[in-house]
């Protein structure tokens, strides 16, 4: 018997998934955020923390939020329209499937005639595209205020974009004045579920020779507290520090990765005084703000020797992809629910996809028939003279869209019970997973599940399917459609 090691079984909710593949073995460096990424946050708690945060700011710029309540059934990968004050969900072609004005959803017919013909481009400033966890809050406090603007609450004239930018910028200031950043850092076991795995995948990749590069927007306190409460535990020397060769706080992605911005080295930890730094970073130091070339210039690497990790899909992901050529790894926790919830859904996923297959060859004889019979009244003898009923398969398909039409709402419901699963769009993939697998290398659900695949892990692509290609459906006797009479 061989003594190698067997590898661990790895169940599909804490897979890496390939969208190009990648060698982890050719990566030397790799970098890391912190929120959402290193530390995972419990979005309920810190995004409703947040919420009440903005509506203080909201009040006391005389906007009428007093009854405001906090609701946590928002995606990121929603779509805010700000010429009509609409949250919607597309299709990976931008068609738009879902849409809700304020807190109302809209009816079909509404839908169709508000969005037919329009295709979301997010390079239109008209749209804004809910790409992290933190627009959870922003999400939910626009729809409610977009209700109290349509009924004259909120005076006037104020249009659903300038709303917009009120309830952004009441949130960008919850987030830098300090105060919700003070509230998690004094209770943080309420805003954090900590994975004690995540301190063994970096030690792991720091013995394969990786260099790890700490690389977020938060500040250096903020950072140094909750790095510290999240891994000093786990750290064999006690302390968090050890884990990076390198950390640059207040980066000001996306900017870090596209500008050339003044870097300042964190001369004393303790007081977080500054000092302008020239030059590249040297190694065990703390820096503020600066760019990516200085990293490239302090480690000497450059594209796809560097892999980037965070959890923001524009300000980790899309940027770093497209300015520097990083290889990408996107973190989204909320996976591990959607790939559970399509698990437990499988039995009527299957049948749903069979009774679809059963639609089309249904519509194709419908078709036939209705073709047929318009030759047979121009006097075409030429076509069969046996010719099903156009009444007979009109009812066998309304039959068929009564068994389909409960388990399409409950594919449709897996994930939010509003706006249904992240990464699909109905028959579709989301215009969200359209940005993923455009952007991230390889997406997961938490860093140490990159621990599980080890820092030599080759990530291939799985091989993608083209609408031409065959896929075999089984059919059970019971769902094959009926032998319908011949037309008389």
């Amino acid at each position: 018997m061989s003594n190698m090691p067997e590898s661990p079984a790895l169940e599909p909710e804490r897979g890496v998934y390939a969208n190009r593949t990648l060698n982890l073995r050719s990566v030397r460096a790799i970098g890391y955020d912190m929120d959402y990424t290193l530390i995972h946050y419990r979005s309920d708690e810190w995004e409703h923390a947040a919420f009440r945060h903005a509506c203080r700011v909201l009040d006391a710029g005389g906007y009428p939020v007093h009854d405001v309540t906090f609701d946590p059934d928002y995606l990121q990968g929603l779509v805010i329209d700000l010429d009509r004050g609409n949250l919607i969900k597309a299709t990976r072609f931008g068609y738009v499937i879902q849409a809700q004005h304020g807190t109302r959803q809209l009816s079909f017919d509404e839908l169709r005639s508000t969005y037919a013909g329009v295709a979301v481009d997010l390079a239109d400033p008209r749209y804004r595209f809910m790409n992290t966890m933190f627009t959870i809050s922003e999400a939910a406090l626009y729809a409610q205020l977009v209700d109290r603007l349509d009924a004259g609450i909120i005076p006037g004239p104020l249009g659903y974009d300038e709303l917009y930018r009120v309830v952004s910028a009441a949130l960008d200031e919850s987030h830098t004045t300090g105060a919700l950043k003070a509230e998690i850092v004094a209770d943080p076991d309420r805003f954090c579920d900590l994975d004690p795995d995540t301190a063994q995948t970096l030690i792991d990749q720091r013995l394969a020779g990786k260099r790890l590069l700490l690389i977020t927007n938060s500040d250096w306190t903020y950072t140094r507290a909750m790095m510290s409460y999240a891994f000093d535990r786990y750290v064999p020397s006690g302390s968090w520090r050890d884990l990076f060769d390198i950390v640059v706080v207040a980066a000001a992605k996306p900017r870090f990765f596209s500008q050339n911005e003044p870097a300042f080295r964190v001369v004393d930890p303790e007081r977080a005084l500054l000092q302008p730094h020239h030059g590249p970073f040297e190694t065990g130091e703390v820096y503020h703000g600066g760019c990516a070339q200085h990293v490239e210039q302090s480690m000497q690497l450059t594209g796809d020797e560097i892999l980037y990790v965070g959890d923001h899909l524009f300000g980790d992901v899309h940027v770093t992809k497209s300015a520097l050529r990083w290889r990408t790894a996107l973190i989204m926790r909320e996976l591990e629910a959607e790939i559970a919830d399509a698990a437990k859904f499988a039995p009527q996923e299957s049948q749903l996809r069979r009774l679809m297959a059963d639609k089309v060859e249904l519509e194709d004889r419908l078709a036939y028939a209705r073709l047929a019979r318009l030759r047979r009244i121009e006097g075409d003898d030429t076509g069969p003279t046996s010719v099903e009923s156009l009444e007979s398969l009109r009812e066998a398909l309304r039959a068929l869209d009564e068994r389909i039409a409960p388990l399409a709402r409950a594919a449709g419901e897996l994930g939010s019970a509003t706006w249904g699963p992240l990464m699909r769009a109905g028959n579709d993939k989301s215009l969200f997973a359209r940005q993923v697998e455009k952007y991230a290398d390889v997406y997961t659900s938490r860093v140490s599940n990159l621990g599980r695949r080890t820092p030599f892990a080759f990530l291939r692509a799985a091989r993608t399917s083209l609408p031409h290609d065959i896929v075999p459906i089984e059919r059970a006797p019971e769902h094959a459609p009926e032998q319908l009479e011949p037309d008389q």
